[in-house]
């Protein structure tokens, strides 16, 4: 089945809910209008529940079908980024430092939509939950929302996400079984050294040679310890030190990332950096302290779930456009959390030739719109087929 006609019909409605939610972007939690919206919408259509606060700021809607019948959750992310954006699109954001570079305002506006073609229809069995969710950009908004008894509340059984991905043709899907996103955990690592005069360094301890030795040190853990079948990044991407021309400073800060698919090579990389970042600095007459957090889980898809979303993608795409052995990618997505709740599937959709996700020129494609809301309707029919 192709574009369903109905979603075509609405794609201009749609197109516009995104360029308004894109021209007033919010961060993290701090995400009321759009909350706001979004509630105000799933009112508007009839949904036979609406509940706002899940997750402090988490919206999430009820359609309930013609008969008896499974739960399931469609999810989509409301939050933006703390970026300058460089476009000169008319309904470019209207918030200086805050935008939609990562395409939540397309993924709310697509389950809106769904939201709006299946309390219309109700041509299924059970029940559909459509979340709305805060805080994807680093702030676990999804367990956030798992805490406040999100499955279990609603009774959700199966749990869908959707990403849009630039640089896959627009109509075009790609999902793979098991891992499809990595882990990504946080490191800041303080460097006590001995701070004195530039002309002097044989009597200081110079923190920024050691922080250099450290970045360059923390690189062999991939290289030399995980194993080369396996997948792992470890990226140091701030190094604070210092603040004129001839002190050595006393004090350096480094902050960065550790990444990987498994839970083994996720707790080697926590074991080898945390020991690769002591011996360096012991080796250079410093200490180093070192802050490592668990961030988001590696987002695993269910192999029973994956292959009926990518049996609907089919329907809507055409078999020949539906990837379904695409690449894992390093980045991280707390959808993860959700799937280590309940069974589901992580999906990515065609976003055209744009600018790549967190860049200031960046713009969701609307004409990814058609296919994606499709997708999302066509999902919840085939998995509550009455």
């Amino acid at each position: 089945m192709p574009i369903v006609n109905r979603v075509a019909d609405l794609h201009a409605e749609i197109a516009a809910w995104r360029q308004d939610i894109h021209a007033h972007p919010e961060l993290r939690y701090d995400v009321q209008r759009t909350a706001a919206l979004v509630t105000e919408k799933l009112r508007s259509f009839g949904c036979d529940e609406v509940a706002t606060g899940i997750g402090q700021t988490g919206v999430v809607g009820v359609i309930r079908g013609r008969g008896n019948g499974k739960v399931v959750g469609l999810r989509a992310d409301m939050d933006a980024l703390p970026l300058e954006e460089e476009t000169a699109l008319p309904y470019r954001s209207t918030v200086a430092g805050k935008m939609h570079a990562c395409g939540h305002d397309g993924h709310t506006a697509m389950l809106l939509g769904a939201a709006k073609y299946l309390s219309e229809t109700r041509n299924f069995a059970g029940s559909v939950v459509v979340i709305f969710q805060p805080a994807e950009e680093g702030g676990a908004g999804a367990l956030a929302m798992i805490k406040d008894g999100l499955m279990s509340r609603f009774g959700i059984q199966e749990v869908y996400g959707m990403h849009n991905c630039p640089g896959l043709p627009v109509g075009e899907f790609a999902l793979r079984p098991g891992p499809i996103m990595a882990s990504a955990d946080h490191l800041t690592i303080e460097i006590e050294g001995k701070g004195g005069h530039a002309a002097r360094p044989h009597m200081a301890i110079d923190t920024i040679l050691v922080g250099a030795q450290i970045v360059n040190q923390l690189q062999s853990i991939v290289a030399r310890n995980v194993d080369p079948l396996e997948a792992a990044v470890v990226s140091i991407c701030a190094f604070q030190s210092g603040h004129t021309d001839n002190v050595i400073p006393q004090h350096a800060t480094l902050r960065g990332t550790a990444r990987a698919f498994t839970p083994e090579v996720r707790d080697l990389l926590r074991t080898r950096v945390t020991e690769v970042v002591e011996g360096t600095a012991r080796l250079y007459g410093a200490t180093a302290k070192i802050a490592y957090t668990n961030g988001y889980p590696v987002v695993v898809n269910h192999e029973e779930q994956t292959a009926f979303a990518a049996s609907v993608a089919r329907e809507v795409a055409g078999k020949e456009r539906v990837d379904v052995a695409f690449p894992p990618r390093m980045a991280a997505e707390d959808f993860a959390f959700m799937l280590n709740e309940r069974p589901g599937a992580f999906i990515w959709i065609g976003n055209g030739d744009s600018a790549g996700l967190h860049h200031p020129a960046y713009n969701f494609n609307d004409e990814a719109i058609l296919a994606g809301t499709s997708y999302w309707v066509r999902l919840a029919e085939s998995a509550l087929a009455a």
